[in-house]
């Protein structure tokens, strides 16, 4: 594919596939990022548990990126103030993860960080319908959520079109981001089907280092 991008992309590192014995030099390592994406796991609603709050505070110290912080926990709405206060800049919530996610929404809001909201790759599109107007991103879960390094999941560009088309179609201008098995191979796809952030693990952090993988996804999206 060699027709241009069509709109600018944003990329959010995943410290998940960072190197936490080296935590500070890798955070200096994405400086060329437009943002960091903070995966937080309570082994309940994802079958695994990540980081949170102290990493997220830590990471807050060492960096002036914007916080991209995605929950994938119970019931969200018991911690958003503590993510908010631990340097959240953004706060992207499970539609399947609360019976209130309109009111996890209006927290989300009412803390002054930025709303984002996602779903799981099964979880049919519809659940967002309501909550468009109400938010700055959504995500889109191109794997199960809960590991990294999975692949990606081709089903998720024809999710990705629909969002995009529904967006377009009402003047929208939230942030359509993708996260799950991202790489240089298939970046410029994701964007063609109407990404405006790209989430990406390993492909960032990998053997040689967090500024070569991040500008290999940079050249793939030129």
């Amino acid at each position: 594919m060699t027709d241009a991008v069509p709109h600018p992309v944003k990329l959010a590192p995943s410290l998940l596939a960072c190197d936490f014995t080296r935590f500070g030099e890798e955070l200096r390592a994405i400086e060329g990022a437009d943002w960091a994406h903070v995966d937080v796991m309570d082994g309940a609603f994802v079958p695994n548990i990540s980081f949170g709050l102290p990493i997220l505070a830590a990471a807050r110290r060492a960096s002036p990126l914007f916080m991209d912080v995605h929950l994938m926990i119970e019931r969200p709405e018991r911690y958003l103030r503590d993510f908010a206060d631990a340097g959240a800049d953004g706060l992207t919530v499970h539609v399947e993860s609360t019976p209130h996610i309109q009111r996890a929404v209006d927290m989300i809001r009412d803390l002054g960080k930025k709303v984002g909201i996602t779903l799981n790759p099964g979880t049919p599109l519809e659940a967002l319908r309501p909550l468009l107007a109400d938010v700055d991103l959504i995500l889109v879960m191109s794997i199960n959520p809960g590991f990294g390094g999975q692949k990606f999941m081709p089903s998720s560009l024809e999710r990705l079109r629909t969002l995009r088309r529904w967006l377009d179609d009402s003047g929208s201008k939230v942030e359509l981001q993708v996260d799950g098995g991202v790489t240089p191979q298939n970046a410029r796809a994701i964007v063609h089907a109407g990404a405006t952030c790209l989430v990406a693990g390993s492909a960032v952090y990998g053997p040689d280092g967090a500024q070569a993988g991040l500008e290999r996804l940079r050249e793939a999206i030129k």
